[in-house]
């Protein structure tokens, strides 16, 4: 794939990303619960393209057993960052929590170099600690030292470190594993183990509004379809802490949406930090 098309790719797959944090804030159902009808809707809606492609039902037919295994925990991995994002957003603020969710390029930068050996120029690295110091800006008004909104903080950044481990199987089985079967496999491992937890738990798997129903939906088709299994696709041609990287523009794009649906207003400081983020960002990624 060329390089133009993989990034336009790569930003479109970033703002439908940024609509999670919206449609989590709007629905009042327990974390465990949004996060496992978000996976389980995703993995029902990419089953038909699976079952057409005979091809790839055989892939998914004679998985090895280290294949199988490192599917399900790419599942138990993302299953563990929606419930851990997800439940920080009900102890701080939509800013602070996406901010410290996309700080995933410091654990990427540093997974990568102890699991595969990659190095960064002194170029990359200045993008990524400028774009990381963008999320800063945009999220310093709302980070708190105390009470409910640490904890909140803490959760959110417990979050980035897993979904970059998620990212990283996920760069070593789509070298041989085609999309479907892979972000079925993942998504439908990480779907049991939400909703089972979440019976476990004691909660109800369908006493829930219409509205609740459709923010589900919009999770699983446009946060995840188009925003987490376009990074999937992308795993084949592209690193993932690239990847990680170049999701640090999710506030941005979360940050204008809140502000149309939310209400919530836009600062001076937060549109700082946006430029900052972009121009990391594009020095990260730029190539002669």
């Amino acid at each position: 794939m060329s390089p133009p098309l993989s990034y336009i790719l790569l930003f479109f797959g970033v703002f439908a990303l940024s609509t999670s944090a919206i449609f989590v804030k709007l629905s009042d159902a327990p974390s465990t619960i949004i996060a496992g009808y978000r996976m389980l809707f995703s993995a029902l809606a990419l089953l038909p393209f699976l079952l057409f492609r005979k091809a790839e039902l055989r892939e998914l037919a004679h998985l090895s057993k280290k294949q199988w295994l490192l599917g399900v925990l790419s599942g138990i991995f993302l299953a563990a960052h929606y419930t851990l994002w997800f439940e920080s957003l009900r102890f701080t603020s939509v800013a602070s929590s996406t901010v410290l969710v996309t700080l995933q390029p410091l654990f990427a930068f540093a997974f990568g170099y102890l699991l595969f050996g990659e190095k960064l120029t002194r170029r990359a690295l200045f993008g990524g600690f400028l774009a990381i110091a963008g999320s800063a800006i945009i999220g310093w008004q709302d980070f708190r030292v105390s009470g409910t909104a640490l904890l909140g903080d803490a959760l959110a950044l417990f979050a980035a470190g897993v979904i970059t481990a998620y990212f990283f199987i996920g760069q070593h089985l789509r070298q041989k594993l085609s999309l479907f079967p892979y972000a079925i496999l993942g998504y439908g491992s990480s779907a049991i183990f939400l909703l089972s937890y979440s019976l476990f738990q004691g909660f109800s798997l369908t006493r829930y509004s219409a509205l609740n129903w459709l923010w589900f939906a919009g999770l699983a088709l446009i946060s995840t379809i188009l925003g987490q299994t376009v990074f999937n696709w992308l795993l084949k041609w592209m690193k993932a802490s690239t990847i990680s990287m170049s999701i640090l523009g999710e506030p941005i794009g979360t940050c204008i949406l809140a502000y149309f649906i939310l209400g919530q207003g836009m600062t001076l400081q937060q549109g700082i930090g946006i430029v900052v983020i972009l121009a990391g960002i594009f020095i990260f990624l730029y190539r002669k």
